[in-house]
């Protein structure tokens, strides 16, 4: 059966333009720098964030409360959920740490402050506003002409019919797809050296928690901002 994922819809006349940020895994000063960079209106403008905000960087909290004071400055962002958040609430119901470890998730923890029981339980301090933060994370944003989305999409599915798993983990089977999705895909969970843009899609993940630098996209214009 088919997971019901929740969803945004905005028609694109409603923005004059359209924001969109990759991955940020914990790196809270270059969230902070490009953020000072993108010549956004909050009025006018729609602010999109592709998910992974967290782990491997040192600052996973100090993320979230960047983006949450953000959040309150203006009701013109959408926050998408990455596999990491995923990772991140499966941790928190009790499944096995070890892939979320292995994935970068013990430095997330440290930087909420935890406590480990003997029989290997872990309690992490997460403040009631980040867990609703996590909670309500949309999955994907559909507008008249673009489809957001943290890792992309199965080639030859609609999009109502997605699961959850390929819309958060996907990479090689969309990333090199010519498949027309019928609008433009804005994504990231794949870090490149530089944005990835084809005719049918666009990866802004250009490895901020690996020593280079975040990436915005502006649209339509197709306009690249960078932290460094």
């Amino acid at each position: 059966m088919v997971a019901v994922i929740r969803h945004i819809f905005v028609k694109d006349s409603q923005f004059r333009r359209i924001f969109a940020v990759g991955d940020i895994h914990g790196m809270v000063h270059l969230l902070e720098r490009i953020l000072e960079r993108i010549p956004i209106d909050f009025e006018r403008d729609l602010l999109v964030f592709l998910g992974d905000y967290i782990d491997r960087g040192p600052y996973s909290k100090e993320v979230v409360d960047f983006l949450l004071d953000l959040s309150r400055k203006s009701k013109n962002i959408v926050f998408l959920k990455g596999n990491h958040e995923k990772m991140f609430m499966d941790f928190l119901q009790g499944a096995d740490p070890l892939l979320y470890f292995w994935n970068g998730g013990r430095s997330t923890i440290e930087s909420y402050g935890f406590l480990e029981s003997m029989d290997g339980k872990y309690e992490v301090f997460l403040p009631e506003e980040h867990s609703s933060f996590f909670r309500n994370l949309a999955v994907y944003l559909e507008t008249d002409n673009y489809i957001f989305v943290h890792a992309g999409l199965k080639p030859g599915v609609p999009i109502e019919q997605q699961s959850e798993d390929d819309l958060l983990w996907i990479r090689h089977e969309f990333i090199f797809s010519s498949c027309d999705f019928e609008k433009k895909v804005i994504f990231g969970h794949t870090p490149f050296n530089a944005p990835f843009v084809m005719e049918n899609k666009i990866g802004i993940d250009t490895g901020a928690v690996y020593g280079r630098y975040l990436t915005c996209v502006q649209l339509p214009e197709e306009e690249f901002f960078f932290s460094d």
